[in-house]
């Protein structure tokens, strides 16, 4: 809690007390930020693209495992539709802007375990029931996907896209602060954050 008395300090000491203001301001520019939502906003937004990822993905096994064994139909959707997703998830379900090819190599590894869960609950599925058809199969291949998706938004939240905006890119990208008796300045185009 601040005090709202404030002690005799040098100008120096001044300087410092604005300086961890600006810090405490910007962390709030961050924690209101549109461009990295919140962890409900973030899920809505990861089961709307992830789900309709998953479901035309679905739709694209069912329809390759008539010409290729499942297993590899599964894995080639799954490498598609891991490329697109990622890049859904990072600008749009995280606001972390373009994926860079180290989110997609993480993201991969999250996929890979998805894979592995959709591919093992099928195999399970066929070997319980070997006439299933393919209405079974979908229904247990978008289950596993769908508890797959639950770990994979949790990987990918708290480990791929988490320094999404950092404090540096929000100094970054946001105008410069003015002295309090100099002019305002704001650039003209955004900064990009190295």
């Amino acid at each position: 809690m601040k005090s709202l008395v404030l002690p005799k300090t040098t100008p120096e000491a001044a300087d410092e007390v604005r300086g961890a203001e600006r810090t405490d301001t910007d962390m709030a520019a961050v924690r209101r930020n549109p461009g990295a939502p919140g962890p409900l906003a973030s899920f809505a937004r990861f089961v709307l693209f992830g789900g309709g990822v998953g479901v035309a993905s679905s739709t694209a096994v069912a329809g390759l495992a008539g010409l290729m064994p499942w297993a590899v139909a599964n894995a080639l959707i799954t490498v598609a539709s891991t490329l697109l997703s990622t890049e859904l998830h990072a600008r749009f379900t995280f606001g972390a802007g373009h994926a860079g090819w180290r989110q997609h190599w993480q993201s991969a590894g999250s996929a890979t375990a998805a894979y592995v869960v959709t591919s093992t609950a099928v195999l399970v599925l066929h070997l319980v029931q070997p006439s299933a058809g393919v209405l079974y199969e979908q229904v247990v291949y978008l289950t596993a996907a769908g508890l797959a998706g639950v770990g994979r938004f949790l990987v990918l939240r708290v480990f791929v896209f988490a320094g999404g905006r950092t404090r540096t890119t929000v100094r970054a990208m946001s105008p410069a602060p003015a002295r309090e008796t100099g002019a305002k300045v704001y650039p003209l185009f955004p900064v990009p954050a190295l």
